[in-house]
C-alpha cells in the first residue's frame, strides 16, 4: 500500500472571514486541485470549543463554504463538506485522545494563548483540539496540509500521534497487511508551508495579526466587504510619514509599511522586492490608491460571489451534503480498519 497525494485543510466557521484568511489559506486551495486530490472542510466541531450561538454557527459555516466556492474551489473536483456531518471525525478523535498524552496537549502554544491564566475553566475540547485536528487529517490519510506558522506545531503533533499509533499497533497492522512498505497505517503528513506575505497584520496596528476579534472593523478587510468598503479601509490604514523604501532592508522597524507592501505583493503574486522596485521612493498618496485598486480588482468579485451564494443557502447546504457523502465513504474505510486494528468487535 502507498499513500496517494492527498491534501486536507479546514477552516473554522467563526464568522467574518477576512483578507488574512483568504491570502493565508483559501486562495492557496485552488491551484492544489490541479496536482492533488483535495479535501476542504468547514471544521464546525472545532468551533464549539467555545460556545457558539447555533444560528450564528450555521451562518458562519455557510459563509466559509461560500468563500471556498467563490475563490475557485470546485465542489466537483474537490470534496467540500462540514466536519459535523462525518461522524468518523469524532470517533477517530477519541481513539487519538487515548493515544496522545496530556503533556503533549499542555505544550501547545495556541492552547496556552487562548486559555491564558484561566486554563482550569476552559473546555476540555479546547485542550483536546489538536487531537481532533489530527483526526481530521489522518481520517483521510492526507499526505500534505497547507499550514501557516500558527498551525505548524499542531501538524507536528499530528505526526507524533500517527507515529505512536503506528508503533503501538505495529503487530496488528502487519498481521492485517494494512501498512505501507514501512509498516505505517497512517502517513507522516507533511506541511505545505505558506509562502511569504501570507501573515496579514491589522490595518490599524502592523504589530498585531489581522483578526475578527479586533474591536475595530477598520482593522480588517472582510471578504464580504464591497468595493467601496475595501478602498476606504485601505486608504485609512495606519502608516508612518516616511516614503516607501527602495530596498527590503528599509521595511525593518516599519511594521505598517511592511504589512501594506506584503498585502500588495500577495495580491499581485509578486515579491516585496518587486513591489518596492515599482513604488520605492514614492509616498503613501501614490501607493495606497494603487493598493486599493488592486484589492478591489481581486476581492470584489469574490465578495459578490459569496453574497450570491449566501442568498441561496439551500444550494450551499446541498454542496455540503454531497461532499459529506463522498468524505464519509473515505472516512468509513479508514475507521473500519482502525476498529479492527485496535481490537473493537464489529
Amino acid at each position: 500500500m502507498t499513500f496517494s497525494p492527498r491534501v486536507f485543510s479546514g477552516i473554522q466557521p467563526s464568522g467574518d472571514l477576512h483578507l488574512g484568511n483568504y491570502l493565508g489559506a483559501i486562495r492557496r486551495f485552488v491551484p492544489l486541485q490541479d496536482t492533488h486530490e483535495t479535501i476542504y472542510c468547514v471544521v464546525d466541531m472545532h468551533a464549539i470549543t467555545v460556545w457558539q450561538e447555533p444560528e450564528a454557527l450555521r451562518r458562519a459555516t455557510r459563509e466559509v463554504a461560500a468563500a471556498f466556492i467563490a475563490a475557485g474551489v470546485d465542489p466537483k473536483r474537490s470534496i467540500v463538506f462540514n466536519q459535523s456531518q462525518v461522524v468518523q471525525h469524532a470517533e477517530l478523535a477519541w481513539v487519538f485522545n487515548c493515544i496522545a498524552r496530556i503533556g503533549w496537549m499542555n505544550r501547545m502554544t495556541q492552547f496556552k494563548d487562548k486559555a491564558g491564566k484561566n486554563s482550569e475553566n476552559v473546555s476540555l475540547g479546547l485542550l483536546a483540539y489538536p487531537s481532533l485536528m489530527a483526526a481530521d487529517i489522518l481520517l483521510y490519510k492526507a499526505t500534505q496540509v497547507p499550514v501557516g506558522d500558527d498551525q505548524k506545531q499542531h501538524l507536528e503533533l499530528t505526526r507524533d500521534i500517527a507515529a505512536k499509533f503506528n508503533n503501538d499497533y505495529a503487530a496488528a497492522i502487519a498481521a492485517r497487511d494494512l501498512g505501507n512498505a514501512e509498516g505505517q497505517f497512517f502517513p507522516m503528513t507533511d506541511p505545505l508551508i505558506a509562502g511569504p506575505a501570507t501573515r496579514i497584520m491589522s490595518l490599524r496596528d502592523g504589530t498585531k495579526k489581522m483578526s475578527k476579534s479586533d474591536p475595530s472593523d477598520q482593522s480588517r478587510i472582510s471578504l464580504l466587504d464591497d468595493a467601496d468598503a475595501i478602498a476606504k479601509k485601505i486608504k485609512k490604514a495606519t502608516t508612518d510619514p516616511a516614503e516607501l523604501p527602495v530596498e527590503l532592508e528599509g521595511l525593518k522597524a516599519r511594521p505598517e509599511a511592511d504589512n501594506l507592501v506584503g498585502i500588495y505583493a500577495a495580491l499581485s503574486d509578486k515579491t516585496k522586492a518587486e513591489v518596492l522596485a515599482e513604488f520605492g521612493g514614492q509616498g503613501w498618496g501614490k501607493f495606497k490608491p494603487a493598493l486599493a485598486e488592486l484589492a478591489v480588482t481581486v476581492l470584489a468579485p469574490m465578495s459578490g460571489g459569496m453574497r450570491r451564494l449566501l442568498d441561496d443557502p439551500e444550494t450551499i447546504d446541498a454542496v455540503l451534503r454531497e461532499g459529506a457523502g463522498r468524505a464519509s465513504a473515505i472516512a468509513e474505510k479508514t475507521m473500519a480498519d482502525v476498529r479492527d486494528i485496535v481490537g473493537f468487535i464489529r
